[in-house]
């Protein structure tokens, strides 16, 4: 009983993987997320994440799962990243707007700002922590189950 309700979690929490992967990657083509090298870093995860699923689904490969866990690890640092590119260079565009803003006010401002969204990278932490649940002692290669 246990195994199967194992089974259908690891399942579900992939199928939302799945899904958040798609709909955030048609969201960043949609919204032109293409400016410069940086932006197109969650693209290119999305993408590797997406072809590293589908070999480990053909292949149930350990060292396929490793690099998807890898891949999951880099979704969380892009996520960190992406959340204080975002706030930069909104601090930044506040500063041009108002100089005279400064601490916590200007925090605000910059977390409040609605291009780019301050913390809207923060969904690739969210899946990167997804990513790692679905391996975590994944039963295709865990020696210990």
């Amino acid at each position: 009983m246990a195994q199967v309700t194992a089974l259908v979690l690891r399942r579900g929490i992939l199928a939302v993987f799945l899904l958040g992967c798609l709909g955030s990657a048609a969201e960043l083509v949609l919204l032109g997320h293409d400016e410069d090298a940086k932006q197109f870093i969650p693209l290119v995860l999305f993408g590797l994440a997406l072809a590293l699923i589908a070999a480990f689904a053909a292949s149930g490969s350990r060292a396929v799962l490793r690099a998807f866990q890898a891949t999951m690890v880099l979704f969380v640092g892009a996520g960190l990243a992406g959340a204080w590119l975002h706030f930069q260079a909104n601090r930044e565009f506040q500063v041009e707007v108002d100089p005279s803003l400064s601490g916590w006010a200007l925090v605000s401002k910059a977390l409040q700002a609605k291009t780019p969204p301050a913390l809207a990278p923060g969904m690739m932490v969210q899946l990167g922590l997804l990513g790692l649940a679905y391996a975590y002692r994944h039963p295709r290669v865990d020696r210990s189950s």
